[in-house]
């Protein structure tokens, strides 16, 4: 009897364990979801909300500058719903097959699209690479690619900047990634300034890497994030 109560016991537990482990995975995975959400749509709103108040108010003086406008936010409306239809086709996928297949994630060399939606946005995006450039893995490439995302949308929204600087330095053991610019800074600002700041600190800690966020003395607002690469197989 005490060796099958013993038996009973170790399967309970064992049993409780799957289930608390299952329920972890499915809050992470909810959390992820929830950080891919934020930094798609919070990047492409923020600069359509722009786009729109600068066709409003050159609509009647500026016909040219405001059908700019207008073909900007066609642009970025477009992007942000073939991201989303293939972010939601991934999630209704049930077996491999079904629905449309999901396309690459981002990374470090969509940047250039990056900068120009950001440009008419108001915002003059400056990138430094330094060392030789390299292929990264796929989840490195992500987080870095929505930490610069999301702290170009503080940049945009927030900072009243029109110039910021992104350096990425690939070092042999780490990826280094550091925005800055002049403006006053997303403090103090509730909303996204604030979800933001969280889900690239999250992004961060995912990797066991680092991140910090404030005021420079020197005026601005700095974004870093230190992201540990694996050892290469030589």
């Amino acid at each position: 009897m005490t060796v099958g109560h013993s038996v009973r016991e170790r399967r309970r537990h064992t049993a409780a364990l799957r289930v608390r482990a299952a329920e972890q995975a499915v809050v992470a995975e909810r959390l992820r979801i929830a950080r891919e959400l934020h930094d798609m749509v919070a990047h492409s709103i923020g600069a359509i909300a722009i786009q729109a108040g600068v066709g409003r108010r050159v609509i009647d003086t500026q016909p040219s500058e405001a059908r700019n406008a207008l073909a900007a936010i066609e642009d970025t409306s477009r992007d942000t719903l073939a991201g989303l239809r293939r972010m939601l086709g991934a999630l209704r996928q049930t077996a491999p097959g079904d629905g449309a297949p999901l396309g690459p994630a981002p990374g470090l060399a969509e940047l250039d699209g990056l900068v120009e939606r950001s440009l008419d946005a108001g915002v003059r995006v400056d990138i430094e690479w330094r060392r030789e450039r390299r292929p990264l893995p796929a989840d490195i490439e992500l987080s870095a690619y929505r930490i610069v995302q999301e702290a170009i949308t503080n940049v945009v929204r927030h900072s009243g900047a029109s110039a910021c600087r992104v350096i990425i330095d690939c070092q042999e053991d780490d990826l280094f990634i550091e925005i800055t610019d002049e403006g006053r800074g997303p403090s103090g600002l509730p909303g996204a300034a604030g979800y933001g700041l969280t889900g690239m600190r999250e992004r961060a800690a995912l990797l066991h890497g680092e991140f910090t966020a404030g005021p420079r003395p020197e005026g601005g607002f700095l974004v870093a994030a230190r992201l540990p690469l694996p050892v290469a197989v030589t």
